[in-house]
């Protein structure tokens, strides 16, 4: 028994080493948002690099057929107007549906009532652009357009943590 013990003890410093060095490395490798230009769900052109918000942006990639991502950013949506109101954020939510499914974007968001900024990446430009692998996968900007914070995956609380950093960017602007 004390050597399952043992076992699970060392496993888990183990762990822990290596979440600490993976959390550090993504650190390290934070950029400034890339210039693409992307569509609206309405065919209208947007820069990513000039999105022209005021506050922290949150940039979240998802696709129809990806239901990590959906809940994601439908429990987002019962929190947006709170988090908006004392924060200041914006989110833009990147559909990376390619052309065969990009049509079920615009009826799935107006559906949910999503009051995000919506955009098309049918090509993957901006998903290669940020170096995202696979969806759902968020990350927060902020003013100066320097990506500060990514997360990959999705599971119920993350956007509890999203929020946490979320207040760390608006109180820097407020003070700046």
């Amino acid at each position: 028994m004390k050597k399952i013990v043992l076992f699970v003890v060392g496993l888990t410093l183990v762990c822990n080493v290596f979440a600490q060095e993976s959390t550090e490395s993504q650190e390290s490798n934070l950029k400034e948002l890339p210039s693409v230009q992307l569509k609206t769900v309405d065919g209208k052109s947007v820069n990513t690099a000039d999105l022209g918000f005021t506050g922290p942006v949150v940039i979240s990639f998802w696709a129809t057929w990806c239901s990590p991502c959906k809940r994601e950013l439908n429990t987002i949506h019962e929190l947006y107007t709170d988090w908006q109101e004392e924060t200041g954020v914006n989110l833009v939510a990147v559909s990376i549906d390619d052309t065969k499914t990009m049509n079920s974007v615009a009826v799935y968001v107006d559906g949910k009532g999503w009051e995000y900024l919506v955009l098309m990446d049918p090509n993957g430009d901006f998903k290669r652009a940020m170096g995202v692998n696979n969806v759902p996968h968020t990350f927060l900007v902020d003013t100066d357009g320097k990506i500060v914070y990514s997360h990959n995956n999705y599971a119920d609380g993350d956007e509890d943590h999203l929020y946490e950093e979320i207040k760390k960017i608006s109180k820097k602007i407020v003070t700046e």
